[in-house]
């Protein structure tokens, strides 16, 4: 048994803790339906609204720390957050859920008064509540936050919220009972010292709570916000509000910057770090940035996915993506931002982590998967990938990987485009198809003898037909396009010809149980499949999975080596440290050190070089 208010009471109920909600959802309820409207006069009421503004403020701090295309430049610690730190911080919310139930509970007490006895605003309440914030809360705060950090206090109780490596918003809220008890006590003194003397008004209490959350974000926000000009302008300023890096410091070194708000209170206990102001000056100026080694330049799938990006949602973008219902109220303001970023031209950088001394950002193009096969707009998006690319060639980035659609052979050549209009890169341009096409072609058992491939003249379908071929596997390539067979035909040796078979109907791989599938698949024509066909796959989107009596394979992907260090995102439906394959290439050609690009056609006596490379590298299959 662990150690009095170490653990949450209710941490055996998981996701059904919301259900001690359930009282107050009740008791607001039947004051509305009383009043016919907004029950304004009931505590239960305005504590739910309170709830959910809080809520709300850890949310958009979380955001905003995370929006790196505006952050990046302004972070303390470069680090990512890993999924490590995702998982321990999971139920961040229990402070909140705590915080209200203890709410409900003084609000309930005789002692408080209703809320209809309540002034909206009154000044004196509003100076009580910030003279008992300076003279209790703070002195106060610091001196438990110290003794926390003595001792058995500090391995019972705080360890845990310094496990953190990198502060977020939500790491603001997570720790112990124990601890959230103190900050409890630091928050609510001050509105409580107001109403016993009898100045306490509404806009005390959301006030408070909302400048208390606030500032507490900020913080822990691990970006730096105030500018050192205005520090230098006002030096005493420093003393009454600390900042992110102040903060961060505490974290890393622990026996220093203790205070809640005000460093005030360390500088007369003298246990101000002394980097403190020169490391937020360097912080503000941008010099804790690093040029990233490597680019994945991605793009957005489509309206309900754009929500799994790392700054909106921490709990759905680092799980595989799946359509959750809670989501779905929110298509409306992801609809808008589709709708602006039509006409944007800016390149987002979305997330990054660190990987054998290398650092690896993914970029994403503002443009959606349907706007790829409009026409009209192929011009614009080719000049947002080709701006994308010149500015990686300005910052000395070493590797750009194309994703998806961004190196459609109708779009620009599989980068062909880029390459032959700049031939002056320094960065490297690679479509990653190479790897994508080795991992394809390992997934096939060594004992199959003949397989069917749609998408056949295809960059990954001629590169999978002529390796096969040469393997003396019989591939029936479906086309209708005799020419473009011939002259896929014409490139194998001519002892391997015989073994690549143009076929134009589905009907001909009616025994063949092995399917490689590059061009989408209809349930009807799923149908000509035997059954225990396996469908290799790497046709974007993925086909339906239509046949119960066959199997299906993902897209093609590779799992990155166990020593990553920062990721805290999935890419899209790909689990936990598992990429696409496109994307693995390019960090097989950073860490190779590769000089050439990789564009146009696939090399096909390249294949079993990169895929020897990734598996040298620790990269494996998923």
């Amino acid at each position: 048994m662990g150690s009095p208010l170490s653990a949450w009471p209710w941490a055996s109920l998981g996701a059904y803790k919301y259900l001690l909600y359930g009282p107050l959802v009740w008791t607001a309820a039947q004051a509305w339906r009383e009043k016919g409207g907004p029950p304004t006069g009931s505590w239960s009421f305005h504590l739910l609204v309170l709830l959910a503004l809080r809520s709300l403020t850890f949310q958009l701090w979380f955001s905003y720390g995370n929006m790196l295309f505006f952050t990046r430049r302004r972070r303390v610690v470069r680090d990512g957050v890993d999924f490590q730190q995702i998982d321990a911080e999971w139920d961040w919310d229990n402070l909140v859920i705590m915080q209200t139930l203890l709410g409900a509970m003084a609000t309930s007490s005789a002692l408080f008064p209703a809320i209809t006895d309540l002034r909206v605003w009154d000044p004196r309440g509003w100076a009580v509540a910030l003279l008992l914030h300076v003279a209790f809360s703070e002195p106060a705060f610091r001196w438990a936050h110290k003794a926390l950090h003595r001792g058995p206090l500090f391995s019972e109780y705080h360890s845990k919220h310094h496990s953190s490596p990198v502060t977020q918003p939500l790491t603001a809220a997570y720790g112990t009972p124990l601890e959230n008890l103190v900050l409890t006590l630091a928050m609510g003194a001050p509105i409580a010292g107001a109403f016993l003397a009898g100045a306490g008004s509404v806009s005390l209490v959301y006030g408070h709570i909302f400048l208390f959350d606030y500032l507490r974000c900020m913080g822990y926000s691990n970006v730096e916000v105030i500018s050192h000009k205005t520090f230098q302008a006002f030096p005493f300023l420093r003393y009454l509000i600390y900042t992110p890096t102040y903060l961060s410091l505490h974290h890393q070194e622990k026996d220093c910057n203790f205070c809640l708000f005000m460093p005030l209170f360390d500088a007369l206990g003298d246990t101000v770090h002394p980097k403190s102001w020169e490391l937020q000056k360097e912080v503000d100026q941008g010099k804790n940035d690093r040029v990233p080694d490597f680019v994945f330049l991605a793009h957005v799938v489509d309206v309900v996915s754009s929500m799994h990006v790392p700054f909106a949602f921490r709990a759905c973008s680092s799980l595989p993506w799946a359509t959750h219902l809670v989501l779905l109220p929110l298509w409306p303001i992801a609809f808008c931002m589709m709708v602006f970023q039509v006409f944007c031209s800016k390149t987002f950088t979305v997330s990054f982590y660190y990987l054998r001394g290398r650092f690896h950002q993914t970029w994403t193009i503002p443009r959606y998967s349907f706007q790829y096969f409009i026409p009209p707009m192929k011009e614009g998006i080719n000049h947002q990938i080709e701006l994308a690319i010149l500015r990686a060639d300005k910052m000395g980035v070493k590797v750009l990987s194309l994703a998806a659609l961004n190196k459609n052979e109708a779009l620009n050549g599989g980068g062909t485009l880029f390459v032959s209009n700049h031939p002056n890169l320094r960065v490297r341009v690679v479509h990653g198809n190479t790897l994508t096409a080795a991992v394809i072609l390992n997934e096939i058992p060594s004992n199959v003898k003949e397989v069917f491939l749609t998408g056949a003249t295809s960059k990954l379908g001629r590169a999978i037909a002529l390796y096969l071929c040469r393997k003396k596997i019989r591939v029936l390539m479906l086309t209708l396009s005799s020419e473009r067979f011939l002259k896929i035909q014409r490139e194998a040796p001519a002892e391997f010809q015989q073994y690549l078979v143009q076929v134009t109907k589905y009907h001909a791989a009616k025994t063949c149980k092995t399917w490689l599938v590059g061009k989408w698949l209809s349930p009807r024509e799923q149908r000509w499949a035997p059954p225990g066909t396996h469908f290799h796959q790497f046709v974007v989107p993925p086909v339906i999975e239509f046949r119960r009596d066959c199997t299906y394979g993902k897209l093609a992907a590779m799992r990155l080596p166990k020593d990553v260090q920062g990721l805290g995102s999935c890419e899209y439906t790909m689990e936990r440290g598992v990429v696409h394959a496109c994307h693995a290439g390019g960090v097989v050609h950073c860490l190779e050190g590769w000089e050439h690009h990789e564009v146009g056609a696939i090399d096909v006596d390249r294949i079993d070089v990169v895929w020897k490379a990734a598996l040298k590298h620790g990269l494996s299959p998923p």
